[in-house]
């Protein structure tokens, strides 16, 4: 902890709020982060977000070449003193919801996500790589706990809803780590967890993902609306239409979104997108 906010005082660093910056200073929080992204000497590693180049450094001690995308130019001393020797590391200095990521993982091929992600980017770019992404293997990221739990949640729990489904349809996610808020320096208000995405193909094959999350999307609209009601209005259909494809879903006409899992959603899609057709 000392190193850290030495270091950032020497480059007269202020945090920003607006960038939901929270620096990760334990090592051997460090050394199990990386640890769980089971990187190697082949590994090519995206960190978003590196803040302070603590986790970065980490990294570089065992990837083949990290990329790391960090917003803020004003951490540019602060991360040129942290990673200093590290040559295997690529500072950009843009936010990485607007990078072309086509184009970029032409560049660089499969490649490992790791990262202390800032709360408030946690959800789109975590979906962003689920529903986009053709090279990403696995996401490592450290997240507000009450996120981590509805990414790795089960069809009626609580936790459970569109973006556990969402992650579902292509890859398993499970928490790796549980993070105290005192791990972190500023202290946030919230504990933290780092949960391990493992991409798998199309884990549930559906001929049509856009109709799938649109689907999803419709479950919960209104949670306290049954799946029945929440079709109709969604997708126009009659009562008589949305009561028939949950006959031959083989679910009861009173359920809600939150009972259905993620093969009940993909079967569901294809209804939908067979009516299109």
């Amino acid at each position: 902890m000392e190193e850290l906010r030495s270091i950032l005082a020497r480059n007269g660093f202020s945090f920003k709020k607006q960038f939901g910056q929270n620096f990760i200073s334990d090592d051997k929080l460090l050394s199990k982060i990386v640890d769980a992204a089971e990187i190697d000497q082949n590994s090519t590693v995206v960190e978003i977000g590196p803040g302070a180049g603590t986790l970065t450094r980490e990294i570089a001690k065992v990837a083949k070449k990290v990329y790391a995308f960090e917003i803020d130019k004003n951490l540019q001393p602060v991360l040129k003193e942290t990673l200093r020797g590290y040559d295997n590391v690529e500072v950009c200095f843009q936010d990485f919801l607007k990078v072309d990521l086509a184009r970029f993982e032409r560049s660089v091929g499969e490649y490992t996500v790791v990262a202390n992600l800032p709360y408030y980017i946690t959800t789109p770019l975590v979906m962003r790589f689920v529903e986009e992404s053709q090279k990403a293997k696995s996401l490592v990221v450290m997240v507000q706990e009450e996120v981590a739990l509805r990414f790795c949640a089960r069809a009626g729990t609580p936790d459970y809803g569109a973006v556990t489904a969402g992650i579902a349809l292509r890859a398993e996610s499970r928490i790796a780590l549980k993070v105290p808020r005192t791990y972190f320096y500023p202290q946030p208000n919230v504990d933290s967890a780092v949960v391990k995405i493992d991409f798998c193909g199309e884990r549930f094959p559906v001929k049509d993902r856009a109709m799938y999350r649109e689907t999803v999307r419709c479950a919960f609209l209104n949670r306290r609306k049954t799946l029945e009601n929440n079709l109709v209005n969604a997708f126009h259909l009659t009562r008589e239409e949305a009561k028939a494809l949950l006959s031959r879903l083989g679910v009861d006409e009173k359920a809600r979104g939150e009972t259905l899992s993620p093969e009940q959603f993909a079967a569901l899609s294809d209804m939908l997108f067979e009516r299109k057709e």
